[in-house]
């Protein structure tokens, strides 16, 4: 797979991933790990059903893509 991850890390992934309400996003800020990468790992490292079953459950959810979404930037009274 090419990535040098510790195992007490890959397992932190695997926690987020599996969580509903951590987006990818939070996973690349702390990991460095695009969604591919995650997605990869989650392969590597679960049994067929349960990647399948998790790639279902994640595949275009909202929330596991929306953490650039959440407004915690500053925004002028001005702006609309």
């Amino acid at each position: 797979m090419g990535l040098d991850i510790n195992p007490q890390d890959i397992d932190r992934i695997i926690e987020m991933a599996w969580e509903d309400r951590t987006p990818f996003e939070a996973i690349e800020y702390q990991f460095g790990l695009k969604e591919n990468s995650v997605r990869k790992i989650m392969r590597a490292h679960l049994k067929r059903s349960s990647f399948e079953l998790w790639r279902k459950r994640v595949k275009g959810r909202k929330t596991k893509h929306s953490f650039s979404s959440r407004s915690t930037r500053f925004k002028s009274k001005n702006q609309k």
